[in-house]
Formats: C-alpha cells, structure tokens, sequence
C-alpha cells in the first residue's frame, strides 16, 4: 500500500493524467442534480469560517500592536498566528468569491459580452485553468505537507508556533473546495448556455 509521500510522488510524475482525470471528475459532479445548491451551501460554510478568523485576526492585531506600543511586549508565536490567520481567510475564500462571480479578470470586455458567451468563457476557464491549477496546487502541497508533518517543521523564532504542516495542509483543502465549487459552476454556465435568448 502506497504512503502518502509515495502517491504524492506517483500524482506529480502524472500529473498531466492527473489533471485530466480530476478534470473528468469535476465535469461528472457537475451533471449530479442540485450540485451548484451544495457546492455554494459549503463555500457559504468555508466563507464563515473565514470571517470568524478576520474578526479573530482583527483582535489580535489589535492587542498585538496595543502590546508592543503600550507595553513594550509582544509574542512571535501571536504574531505568526496573524500570518496563519490570513492565510485561512485568503484560502477559503477563494470558492465562495468564484461562487458569486467575483474573481479577478477583465470586467472592462466580459461584461459587454451576451450571456452565452460569458457562459461559454466560463465552462473552457474551469476546464483549461481553474481545474489544472487546483489540481497542480493540491497534488504539490501533498508532499509539502507530508515533509512539514514528518520533519516535525515548527517556527525558527525562539516562542514560535510548532506543527507548521496543520496551516499547510489549508492549501490542500481550499484547492479542492475550489474543485467541488468548479463543479458548481459548471453546471450554472452549462444551463446559462440552454437558456434560449
């Protein structure tokens, strides 16, 4: 049986069948029934627990910046966790802001465009980009996670945060919601495309 550095190693090597069959699963959830409803109930889910951490985040910057100004004291292992905060709240975010449309791109053209051709745009972005980096960023940070985990990786400040591999493993987990939320919108693009207009 296969360790995890094994099929980390086994993914990379073929990562261009790896791509393609993530690719093939993602377009087969798409035709599941009331995939879009899931996929935007759980970025709406993963979207909470990311306003929980700003607002989390928020406090602590606050009480660390009160800290080192009033009382001339501070934490590394706090002000790492800033860092550890940010990084939750960047990626899981990522899905619920595709789920509402609101990724970055060249609004100056594309909202002069008919709907089935944003829809059009929107099912080849998913399969040629969104998918294969997903998919690529996911399968690297398998092994990135799996060193972190097995070296044991903490902080190199003295006071800093051990367990580095549990902010790693985000990545793995908001590269595949931004999987499932492909799905979601796959589907919405795919309807938009049957509209008749």
């Amino acid at each position: 049986m296969m360790d995890i550095s094994q099929l980390s190693d086994f993914l990379t090597e073929h990562l261009k069948w790896t791509i393609a069959g993530v690719g093939g699963f993602v377009l087969l959830l798409s035709f599941i029934p009331k995939i879009d409803f899931f996929t935007d109930k759980l970025s709406k889910f993963f979207m909470v627990i990311s306003a929980l951490f700003l607002i989390a985040l928020s406090l602590m910057v606050t009480e660390d910046v009160i800290a080192r100004k009033l009382f001339h004291a501070g934490s590394i292992a706090v002000q790492e966790l800033e860092w550890h905060f940010f990084d939750i709240i960047f990626l899981f975010g990522i899905a619920y802001t595709m789920s509402h449309d609101k990724h970055v791109r060249v609004d100056i053209f594309y909202e002069k465009f008919p709907v089935k051709l944003k829809a059009l745009i929107q099912i080849v972005t998913i399969l040629f980009f969104v998918v294969p980096l997903a998919t690529l960023i996911a399968t690297e940070a398998i092994s990135f996670v799996y060193m972190s985990y097995s070296q044991g990786e903490s902080s190199g400040d003295p006071g800093g945060l051990c367990c580095r591999w549990i902010i790693k493993s985000a990545m793995i987990w908001a590269f595949l919601l931004v999987l499932i939320q492909g799905a979601g919108e796959l589907k919405k693009a795919y309807h938009k495309l049957k509209v008749k207009k």
